[in-house]
């Protein structure tokens, strides 16, 4: 049955670009929160209703919007492995897989022919610079691919390594679309307005040569002057980062007085960082932090149950970074001393999402007074001022310029010592002006939204649900997931019961089966693996 999608407005245009396009790349640059996975999988499903043969390959970031990317293929009828490894085989009875960089650069060539003649998606290819490596992978695997739909959440540029796939001038990456942050703003019922509450103070600290230093946030310093306050200021043994956080869960309770469920994330420098900020809105609030942090194994799964639950704080480390979707965050502290403009914007862009239905919907940024710092958000706030103000046309967005910090400044970083850091009070020109019309966004919701016809995606191995002709109730990805468990949990049965090596009893099994590997099995395959476990259980 062919059904229809509500796209907005940007979606709709973004799409009908790339469709009329006659070039294989596409990049599109969307603001987060604007709906880039919608547009996407829209594209990937129009082209599978054009080519049915193809398979379907989504590059993401990170482990956890592997998953988030698979739920939202099921959603519209795509089925998407987020499981798969180099050493399966593709999945014949899914539409395709979801990989990370770092699989594409360790398992180029595994996917250099199944990607050929794929559709494949590029889910904010600017990470792809980020190491040599994994530009490297995916210019590989996806040589012959037939559409590369590349997205971003921020605008980006080439300071190193150009991106492979992607067209540059003058160092700038060239958009095919873009809809940036105002334009949302002036659409209204797309992403908040986010205010940048600027916090001053005094900072005293032991520099790697034992001089004692002292500074404000308005004294100028060089750049490694300038890293020593900042990372001085975020100490939690100082004033300043427990004051920041006060005033950022005084802001919390203020919103959660409204919507129940506002959340707040603060962005810590590293793990032990995280876990320092989690004890001190403890002691000083009574609130039991979420930290997710890269080294933990279930962050991926703390951050979705934050997205779904009511807990007041996330503490994260890189982990809520873009594409991660907490629509309920309200509140955020930019306590890490991460300073460049695109990982700014991706942090503020976790605030911007558009939720619910309530009609004043302004997010707050905390974010130290930092001159470099201060000219990120003082960017964002232009935008957001003059949407709030004129709903017309603003014109493109300003380039942007990354400012890295330079290579090995964290040695020297270790060797300082922070002595103290008081607050200061806020920039009033930073919080937040109830006289600014937020009540006028999105009166007219329903006029932006378009209506597309979709095609159902095509037929996969072992008829539409791939299980025999039984209905799922739940996605092809998540039985999967169950079935491989519970055959997982039936060997181990096996080999309690039995004596026997778990490579014996998953061979015996395989054989019986019918099944290669198991990463390679079909619904079918794995409910008949589990079958021939019970047998066998039975028999002993």
């Amino acid at each position: 049955m062919r059904r229809s999608l509500r796209l907005r407005r940007w979606q709709k245009e973004a799409l009908d670009a790339f469709e009329g396009s006659d070039r294989r790349d596409f990049l599109t640059v969307a603001t987060p929160g604007a709906g880039k996975t919608t547009f996407a999988l829209t594209a990937a499903l129009r082209d599978l209703a054009s080519y049915p043969h193809r398979r379907v390959i989504i590059v993401a970031p990170t482990q956890h919007l592997k998953h988030q990317w698979s739920a939202a293929g099921a959603s519209f009828g795509l089925h998407l492995e987020p499981e798969w490894a180099s050493t399966d085989g593709f999945p014949v009875d899914m539409h395709g897989v979801v990989v990370t960089y770092q699989q594409v650069a360790s398992s180029a060539r595994r996917l250099r022919g199944p990607a050929d003649d794929a559709f494949v998606i590029l889910d904010e290819i600017h990470h792809a610079g980020s190491e040599r490596a994994w530009g490297e992978g995916i210019a590989s695997a996806f040589e012959f691919a037939a559409r590369r739909l590349q997205l971003s959440g921020t605008p980006f540029r080439s300071d190193q390594d150009p991106i492979p796939f992607v067209e540059y001038a003058f160092d700038e990456a060239v958009s095919h679309y873009t809809y940036g942050y105002g334009d949302a703003l002036e659409d209204g019922g797309v992403v908040r307005p986010v205010f940048f509450p600027a916090i001053g103070g005094h900072m005293e600290w032991m520099a790697p040569d034992g001089a004692e230093m002292s500074a404000t946030f308005d004294d100028p310093l060089d750049r490694t002057g300038a890293s020593q306050r900042l990372r001085t200021a975020l100490s939690p043994g100082g004033e300043w980062l427990p004051a920041v956080l006060d005033q950022a869960h005084e802001q919390l309770c203020r919103l959660r007085e409204v919507q129940r469920d506002a959340g707040a994330l603060a962005i810590a420098m590293d793990v032990d960082h995280a876990q320092a900020i989690a004890r001190l809105l403890r002691r000083r609030h009574g609130v039991d932090a979420v930290v997710a942090t890269s080294d933990d194994p279930l962050a991926s799964e703390r951050i979705a149950e934050f997205a779904t639950g009511t807990d007041p704080w996330i503490v994260a480390v890189r982990m809520v970074s873009e594409g991660v979707d907490v629509p309920r965050l309200r509140v955020g502290v930019y306590a890490t001393n991460t300073v460049t403009e695109l990982f700014f914007r991706q942090a503020v862009g976790r605030l911007v999402r558009w939720h619910g239905t309530l009609r004043r919907q302004k997010a707050f940024m905390f974010i130290p007074n930092d001159p470099r710092i201060r000219a990120f958000a003082n960017q964002l706030a232009e935008q957001r001022t003059h949407s709030l103000r004129r709903r017309e046309e603003t014109g493109e967005q300003v380039p942007v310029e990354l400012d890295q910090l330079p290579a090995g400044e964290d040695d020297q970083l270790s060797l300082f010592q922070a002595i103290s850091a008081t607050p200061a009070d806020s920039d009033p020109n930073s919080v937040f002006d109830d006289s600014h019309p937020e009540d006028l966004i999105h009166e007219h919701r329903e006029d932006l939204t378009l209506e597309i016809e979709l095609a159902p995606p095509p037929p996969l191995r072992g008829g539409p649900d791939g299980a025999g002709g039984t209905t799922l109730t739940v996605s092809r990805t998540q039985r999967k997931r169950e079935l491989r468990q519970a055959n997982a949990d039936r060997v181990r049965m096996i080999v309690h019961l039995t004596g026997l090596t778990p490579e014996v009893v998953n061979a015996r099994l395989n054989q019986e089966a019918g099944v290669t590997a198991v990463g390679e099995a079909t619904i079918r395959d794995l409910e008949r693996r589990l079958h021939a476990a019970d047998r066998w259980i039975d028999r002993l």
